[in-house]
């Protein structure tokens, strides 16, 4: 068997899992998230989750891509248990189809990049009219799709390794640009106050639901790809550290987020609920206040990091299934990325479509007990990201700790690792991945699945 190309560094497996963990989640959806659910309280809680819980699984799925060197599905196989590879093309049709309408929302934020330096800070009134545009966004998405798919057929060191040195700390620098100039407004400090000072009196079940689908989908956990650049890492390499620093990478990106944010919701009035449209609708109106040029350029250097953290997350999220494709089939790697990346993209035009431009993908379908009914893009979302994930998580976990048993898992995390067994660190991986991650994740699939197909609303 051929040996398998993989990532020449250290710092360049920590860049690529890092980005592919930091995206729109971390830089659009963490922070409406944190206004929603009470501010410094949530963000306490979500950050918990990310150590004691996410950690554990994180370990769990580069260790199994290490030892077995393949993608999800053949990783499974190669262990020993072939039924189990069902669980590794779960992962890859979630992979698939969160990709397929992730591309439209980063193809959106592209758009508003271009959009920023033409100077047209009323693209945010007009944001209906924009995703209605199937031809514009439409090409601002083929155009996502094409950088993506650039990038990873050059190779895991010629093309994802060496994209996420260089997009990885940009990002960082970029937002750290755009915190120190937020910090400078009137009102900031009221924006820092309500982000790290925590009220206890928010902490509710809901609050702590949410923070615990924020971790969990923050660190692109469940869907394999965890396990596909796991099957690119030195047989010598500490899985422990890699995963502590990638961890730290994606929670400090959010956190970042948040610190970039608040200042510059608080400095302009702004309620901290906004949601989803804050980012698209309300920034627009905000960097137009700052006048003609500071405006541009901030505006301008907003939307490029949030292109940026996108494209990070498409990269690994395209490179999932190309793996399966190239291990179980045998296509060459280039010709596999371009198949993958049309269809992709060809999957994603209903989503493209259902924002109001068709009826028929507007309205999609009416959930059980629901007042309106679902768009296509919204459906894709709930099944593959909101339901999908949590239950791959919860079966990884089981099968790690049951199937495979816990010490085939502790003596690959060994290797690179000597002391890992006897560490606090082993004694809690085993203690989670037995009993915690199981069990809150098949609870966390479970209330997902009840609350938003079936109207049972158990959480409050």
């Amino acid at each position: 068997m051929a040996v398998r190309s993989g990532f020449t560094s250290k710092f360049g497996f920590v860049a690529a899992a890092a980005g592919s963990a930091v995206g729109l989640g971390n830089i659009w959806k963490f922070p409406f998230e944190v206004g929603e659910n009470g501010g410094a309280a949530f963000v306490l809680i979500y950050l918990a989750f990310c150590f004691l819980l996410c950690f554990p699984v994180m370990v769990t799925e580069i260790a199994i891509g290490r030892k077995t060197q393949l993608n999800p599905v053949g990783a499974y196989k190669a262990l020993g248990f072939k039924k189990w590879s069902l669980l590794g093309l779960q992962g890859i049709i979630s992979g698939v189809l969160i990709l397929s309408f992730y591309n439209v929302v980063a193809g959106w934020a592209f758009g508003y990049f271009l959009e920023m330096v033409s100077g047209n800070f009323a693209i945010g009134s007009q944001f209906g009219e924009f995703i209605n545009d199937i031809f514009r966004v439409g090409l601002y998405g083929l155009i996502f799709m094409g950088a993506t798919a650039f990038i990873v057929s050059k190779g895991v060191s010629g093309g994802i390794e060496k994209a996420a040195k260089i997009l990885m700390p940009t990002l960082i620098v970029i937002m750290l640009l755009l915190v120190l100039y937020s910090f400078t407004l009137p009102n900031a400090l009221k924006g820092v106050e309500f982000y790290l000072l925590p009220d206890f009196s928010k902490i509710s079940f809901p609050v702590v639901y949410s923070a615990l689908g924020q971790a969990f989908f923050s660190l692109s956990l469940g869907m394999g790809a965890l396990i596909t650049y796991g099957s690119y890492v030195g047989k010598n390499d500490n899985i422990i550290s890699s995963a502590v620093l990638i961890t730290l990478a994606d929670v400090g990106i959010a956190f970042i987020a948040g610190l970039m944010m608040f200042p510059l919701v608080f400095s302009q009035g702004l309620s901290t609920d906004g949601g989803p449209g804050l980012i698209f609708v309300t920034l627009p109106g905000v960097f137009e206040t700052l006048g003609p040029t500071l405006g541009i350029v901030i505006g301008s250097l907003f939307f490029l990091l949030l292109s940026f953290a996108a494209l990070t997350s498409t990269v690994s999220l395209l490179e999932v299934p190309v793996a399966y494709i190239v291990d179980e089939h045998g296509i060459r790697r280039n010709n596999a990325v371009w198949l993958v990346a049309a269809v992709i993209f060809i999957v994603g035009i209903p989503s493209l479509l259902s924002n109001g431009y068709s009826d028929l993908f507007t309205n999609f379908i009416t959930y059980i007990g629901a007042d309106s009914p679902t768009s296509f893009m919204s459906l894709v979302e709930h099944v593959a990201n909101d339901s999908f994930l949590p239950l791959g998580g919860c079966l990884i976990s089981f099968f790690a700790a049951y199937i495979w048993k816990k010490e085939n898992l502790v003596a690959e995390v060994s290797k690179g690792n000597p002391n890992f067994k006897n560490s606090i660190v082993g004694k809690y991986i085993d203690f989670a991945i037995s009993y915690l991650c199981p069990i809150v994740l098949g609870i966390l699939f479970i209330l997902t699945v009840l609350s938003r197909f079936f109207g049972i609303n158990i959480i409050g």
